[in-house]
C-alpha cells in the first residue's frame, strides 16, 4: 500500500507517457526486439539512504523512465481521472491507499511505457506487488541500496527543509550557505516532524521488516539482486553507473545469441 503525501518532493520526475502505436508486424518484431534490449529494473532501499539521488542519477544518465506510484497517484488526483478520484478518498481519510488500487494504477502506466527502459521506485514494496508485476513486466534488475542505519539517523539529525520548495540541506554535508536559511528565497529552514531520532528509527525498523520478504522473493531469481552498500551516495553511485553500463552490455549481447 501507498501513502500519498501532497507536499512538493525535489527527487520528483513527471511520468513519461507515450501514446501507444497501432499494432503491425513490423513495429511488434522492432517491439519485441527492444524490449529484449531494455533495462526493466527495481531499486529499493530504506528512508534516506540516498534512494532519490541516486534514481535521479540514473534517470539523467541513462534515460531510462523514472516511475514512482506516489507520482502517478498524485498526477492522477490532480487530473481528477477515475482511478484519482478512487485514491483521494482514502488520501483525505489519512488512509493507505490499497493494494490493489496501487497494482491498478501500475499496471495501467507499465502498459504504456513499452520498449523503454525504466526504474521502478516505491514498487513493488511487498511480494504481493511484486508478484503482480511479474505479470505485467519481467524485472532484469533489482538495486537493493543497503546503507547503515546508524549513518542514515545521523544523515537525517542534520537535516533542514525549505517547505514551499521542497529542497533538502544538511548540516554534514550539504550546508546552506547562511545557517538556517533557504540559499535562494532566505526563507527559514524547518525540520520535518517525522526527522526525530526514535521516529526514524521505527521507520527503518518498518522498512527491513516490509522489504525482507520481498528481497526473499527476487533471490528465487539467481543474479536479479544488486545489493550496494556505502555510507554516502557519492560512494555508492559509482558501482551503481558500472552494474547498469555491464547490465545493458551484457543485455544487447544476448540480444545478438
Amino acid at each position: 500500500m501507498e501513502k500519498v503525501v501532497a507536499t512538493s518532493r525535489q527527487d520528483t520526475y513527471s511520468p513519461i507517457i507515450k501514446p501507444i502505436e497501432p499494432a503491425t508486424h513490423t513495429n511488434l518484431l522492432w517491439n519485441f526486439q527492444m524490449l529484449r534490449k531494455a533495462v526493466r529494473a527495481v531499486i529499493l532501499g530504506p528512508p534516506a539512504s540516498g534512494k532519490g539521488t541516486i534514481s535521479k542519477r540514473i534517470v539523467e544518465k541513462f534515460d531510462f523512465v523514472h516511475i514512482s506510484p506516489g507520482d502517478i497517484l498524485r498526477s492522477n488526483i490532480e487530473k481528477q481521472t477515475k482511478l484519482g478520484k478512487e485514491a483521494e478518498t482514502y488520501v483525505k481519510q489519512g488512509k493507505l491507499v490499497p493494494n490493489e488500487l496501487i497494482i491498478k494504477c501500475m499496471t495501467e502506466h507499465l502498459k504504456e511505457v513499452q520498449n523503454k527502459s525504466f526504474l521502478l521506485d516505491g514498487f513493488p514494496r511487498n511480494v504481493a506487488q511484486a508478484k503482480s508485476l511479474s505479470t505485467i513486466q519481467q524485472i532484469n534488475a533489482v538495486i537493493n541500496l543497503n546503507v547503515p542505519h546508524e549513518v542514515i539517523i545521523e544523515r537525517i539529525e542534520g537535516r533542514w527543509i525549505h517547505l514551499k520548495s521542497g529542497r533538502v540541506y544538511n548540516t554534514g554535508f550539504n550546508k546552506p550557505k547562511v545557517p538556517g536559511k533557504d540559499d535562494i528565497t532566505g526563507d527559514d529552514l524547518v525540520k520535518r516532524e517525522d526527522d526525530k531520532v526514535d521516529i526514524v528509527a521505527e521507520r527503518l525498523k518498518i522498512y527491513d521488516a516490509m522489504i525482507k520478504p520481498v528481497l526473499e522473493y527476487y533471490q528465487q531469481s539467481p543474479g536479479l539482486i544488486a545489493t550496494f552498500k556505502g555510507s554516502t551516495t557519492n560512494e555508492i553511485w559509482p558501482k551503481v553507473e558500472k552494474f547498469i553500463v555491464g547490465l545493458q552490455k551484457s543485455l544487447v549481447k544476448a540480444e545478438k545469441i
